[in-house]
């Protein structure tokens, strides 16, 4: 075929290799392509994959917050139709809050009147072991009498406040007790049930040894009871002044009621001194002729202090006998006739100072039944004091012929 023309040649080579590619089986290379077409492919599908995994919880976490605020991917290639999306889910029901609420009961409310405390029949506090006699189990109190062993409701304000915290107000009172011409006493917190009776909660502070009387008595807001308190309950011809008072503090802790502020005890009383009398010798003269002897009694006063004395008074004198007018000067004017005995009062006596003195009498030896003289501390307002030591306020008067 040399001869054929070599145009033609070259024709019928090209037409038979495009013949025989579109006839031959898959090669190598075609099986290298066909893998190749397989792994794009996959990779696309993978990748898109990727993004669908990427963008799901961007979605859900959109819905949700229903706000469709889901980014957008970038678009490459040609622009695609976005899937429709989800519908949101509906609006989850706000939570209504609990009206119920778990509450304790409310505290009673424990102010009680005078006219109920006094209608109602209460338990009461043991009373101090000297007024063992006063009633305690199922007691009626009564106005302020002097029946023994009959408890009474003092006159005393009473007071309100909330003792133990629990909200609700309590009430105080003070009562008594008659054990002669004194009294027990005692103040006591009341309070109310659940069925509304009347109890006693406790006794806030009562009268014992050293501690004679309770003469007043107030609460603060904060549940504190304050009370006024004396060594001396005046009677039997005592002096009212002559009681030291002061104020004690108590509040309620751990199901009774402690003492929290003021002083626990009596001291020594500040206003007195101790006088010491000495002497006592009553030198009698001829009898007159009425059987009377005139006589000079001479005693000494010492003030061992600790406090100065306006006046020195001398009690029982005239158990003696009759002071001679010419002493008289001796004896300042005052206003006597007090219990105390006083016949004459002179000046002062400063403390640590000492002094004699000597009174001129007519004596009827006859009367005369075991004679004494006593001494007598008297302030500036004319008032008379007991004595740190009384039994040195004595002396015996002896007889000298």
């Amino acid at each position: 075929m040399s001869d054929v023309d070599p145009r033609l040649r070259e024709r019928f080579a090209a037409y038979r290799a495009e013949t025989i590619s579109q006839i031959a089986g898959p090669g190598p290379d075609q099986a290298r392509r066909t893998l190749r077409r397989r792994r794009q492919a996959k990779a696309v599908t993978v990748a898109v994959t990727a993004i669908v995994l990427a963008v799901a919880p961007i979605v859900a976490n959109a819905a949700l917050r229903n706000d469709g605020s889901v980014p957008t991917p970038a678009q490459t290639g040609e622009p695609t139709t976005p899937p429709p999306s989800a519908p949101a889910p509906p609006p989850s029901t706000p939570l209504t809050p609990s009206t119920t609420t778990t509450t304790s009961p409310a505290a009673p409310d424990g102010r009680i009147s005078r006219a109920q405390l006094l209608a109602a029949r209460v338990d009461l506090p043991a009373w101090p072991s000297y007024a063992r006699n006063c009633a305690t189990s199922d007691v009626r109190l009564r106005p302020p009498t002097h029946t023994m062993g009959v408890p009474a409701l003092e006159d005393l304000d009473l007071d309100y406040t909330d003792l133990d915290s629990d909200g609700a107000t309590e009430t105080v009172a003070l009562l008594s007790c008659p054990i002669g011409e004194a009294s027990a006493k005692q103040l006591v917190a009341f309070d109310r049930d659940g069925h509304g009776r009347i109890v006693t909660m406790a006794r806030v502070i009562g009268t014992a040894e050293g501690l004679d009387d309770i003469t007043d008595a107030a609460v603060t807001e904060d549940g504190r009871v304050r009370a006024q308190v004396a060594d001396i309950q005046p009677c039997c011809s005592m002096r009212s002044y002559w009681a030291q008072k002061q104020w004690r503090t108590y509040r309620w802790h751990d199901g009774r009621f402690t003492q929290s502020d003021g002083p626990r005890s009596f001291g020594t009383d500040p206003r007195l001194t101790d006088l010491v009398l000495s002497g006592g010798d009553l030198v009698l003269g001829p009898a007159g002729t009425d059987g009377k002897r005139p006589g000079t009694l001479t005693v000494t006063v010492t003030n061992k202090g600790p406090v100065d004395v306006a006046h020195v008074g001398f009690a029982e004198i005239n158990h003696i006998g009759a002071m001679s007018k010419a002493d008289s000067s001796i004896c300042v004017p005052w206003r006597g006739g007090d219990e105390s005995g006083t016949t004459c009062r002179t000046a002062g006596l400063r403390a640590g100072e000492r002094r004699a003195y000597t009174f001129h009498l007519l004596v009827d030896p006859t009367a005369l039944r075991q004679p004494s003289v006593r001494v007598v501390h008297f302030d500036d307002q004319d008032r008379h004091w007991q004595d740190l030591t009384f039994k040195n306020n004595f002396v015996e008067v002896r007889l000298t012929p």
